[in-house]
């Protein structure tokens, strides 16, 4: 079985995947760290050499190219937009939506210029909130509030959530 973090950037995705991997002795693939490693160059660096159109047709390929199986994936949150990773994910295991306010994303991201977030010329992150939020909830399985700074309450959270879900689908 998978365990597949989706939210928007910043939410804490690759925090919650490490804490996760430890209470479900898991090992946690972090799409963002996997691209760099298949490509050799920072996400920024490929959004500018190729186009936020060429960076999405190398992570769709990557996460789609993720084929190991009892691992906690950690997309980044541009993984929504493409229904074949998402339908993947799903069929594999647990989607679980971190959700977060859009005022405490964009407090948490602060300068977001050099951290390769797919966003379109002219888009603010406040559109890019309001573009995502259907999608998100769409595709979980269930949402964990992570609003504020009380990151042990989100990972209990997290972790019963995830095993409510597991018994009710006999994993």
């Amino acid at each position: 079985m998978t365990i597949t973090l989706i939210g928007m950037p910043a939410v804490g995705k690759s925090c919650m995947g490490r804490a996760l991997s430890k209470k479900f002795n898991m090992k946690t693939v972090d799409g963002d760290k996997l691209i760099e490693k298949n490509t050799g160059k920072k996400l920024q660096q490929i959004i500018d050499e190729e186009g936020l159109d060429g960076f999405m047709k190398i992570e769709e390929k990557t996460l789609l190219g993720i084929s190991e199986d009892n691992i906690i994936i950690t997309p980044g949150g541009s993984a929504v937009y493409y229904p074949a990773v998402m339908e993947k994910f799903k069929q594999s295991g647990i989607v679980v939506y971190l959700y977060a306010s859009q005022k405490v994303i964009i407090d948490r991201l602060g300068d977001f210029s050099m951290r390769g977030v797919v966003l379109r010329p002219g888009q603010t992150i406040r559109d890019l909130y309001n573009e995502r939020l259907p999608l998100l909830e769409k595709y979980a399985d269930i949402t964990v509030n992570c609003n504020g700074t009380a990151f042990p309450r989100y990972r209990a959270e997290a972790y019963r959530k995830i095993l409510k879900w597991m018994e009710k689908a006999g994993q």
